[in-house]
């Protein structure tokens, strides 16, 4: 770390080899999602995945990207709620390839190209704003698997509201 490293109310799960960082006000569902990611990947449905960081995660700038790592003192640590806190395997750190605004105002059905991404100490990482009452989980799992070129151009069928089944394979 360097001494530009900041903590922030946030969740992250190492998804592969990048961060996806869950951000949101407190009860948004930031470490449920967290959770959730965690089992996504143990079922297949994503790249393995592994919590980094819960409530609380330290971010810095390195070499062009924005890495996370887990506050000190909450290492390991994930509130399941309805079980309270339990310990769990989690990564030291990596790097964000990924933001997910929970309860985010701007989110909308179609968004603008500039709200999908996020600006943090002037790096700019791939972005999803949620609305509130809305799964994020779905949302994330295409965002990982789908090429970024999925787009109702695409459909075989023609409509316009769906997204291609086309699967990424990188």
């Amino acid at each position: 770390m360097t001494g530009e490293d900041a903590s922030i109310h946030a969740s992250a799960v190492r998804v592969g080899d990048r961060a996806v960082l869950v951000r949101g006000p407190s009860g948004s569902g930031k470490s449920r999602l967290a959770f959730d990611l965690v089992l996504a990947g143990r079922a297949g449905l994503i790249a393995p995945a592994m919590l980094v960081g819960d409530d609380r995660v330290l971010v810095w700038p390195q070499a062009g990207e924005l890495i996370v790592r887990p506050a000190p003192a909450l290492a390991g640590l994930i509130e399941i709620r309805g079980l309270g806190i339990r310990r769990c395997e989690f990564a030291a750190e990596a790097p964000i390839g990924l933001v997910v605004d929970l309860n985010a105002a701007d989110a909308e059905r179609l968004p603008p190209p500039g709200s999908l991404q996020a600006s943090i100490n002037g790096i700019l990482i791939p972005r999803i704003p949620v609305k509130p009452g809305f799964s994020p989980l779905p949302l994330i799992i295409a965002a990982l698997t789908m090429t970024a070129n999925s787009s109702s151009a695409d459909c075989s069928k023609e409509f316009g509201n769906h997204i291609s089944p086309t699967i990424a394979t990188e």
